[in-house]
C-alpha cells in the first residue's frame, strides 16, 4: 500500500481514538501534513511529517509504513517516528506547607497563606 487517508492512518497508528476524533481534528485545522493543513481526505506517504494537535498535546510524527487497518500498540508504534521536541522544564513553583499534624491554621497564618498564593498564582 503506497498511500491512505490521513484521519484514517492518524487512528491507525492510535494517535486518535476514533477516526471521527482524527477527522474532527483535521476538520478543525489541528493537523498538517508537510507543514500544510490537511483535510480527512489528505494523502499520506511513507517519509510525511504529520503535526497533530489532539487533547492539548502536539506530536510531530514522520511516516515510516502506512496502514490502514487498526493494529496493536507495539505495531502500530513501528509505522511512525516520534520526532515530538521534548517539553520545556517547569519553572520550580514555591508551595506552602505546614508542619504534618499541626492542626488548623490560625486566622494570622491563613491570611499568610492567601497573601502568600495570591503573589504566586
Amino acid at each position: 500500500m503506497e498511500s491512505t487517508r490521513v484521519d484514517r492512518w492518524l487512528w491507525a497508528v492510535r494517535l486518535a481514538k476514533t477516526r471521527a476524533d482524527a477527522a474532527d481534528a483535521c476538520r478543525g485545522g489541528h493537523v498538517r501534513v508537510n507543514d500544510r493543513p490537511a483535510k480527512p481526505a489528505t494523502s499520506v506517504v511513507a517519509g510525511d511529517e504529520v503535526r497533530v494537535r489532539i487533547a492539548s498535546t502536539t506530536r510531530v510524527v514522520e511516516v515510516v509504513q502506512v496502514i490502514q487497518k487498526r493494529v496493536g500498540a507495539a505495531i502500530a508504534a513501528t509505522c511512525l517516528i516520534d520526532r515530538t521536541p521534548a517539553p520545556p522544564p517547569e519553572a520550580a513553583i514555591p508551595v506552602a506547607r505546614r508542619e504534618r499534624g499541626a492542626g488548623r491554621p490560625t486566622k494570622r497564618e491563613r491570611r499568610v497563606l492567601d497573601e502568600f498564593r495570591n503573589r504566586n498564582g
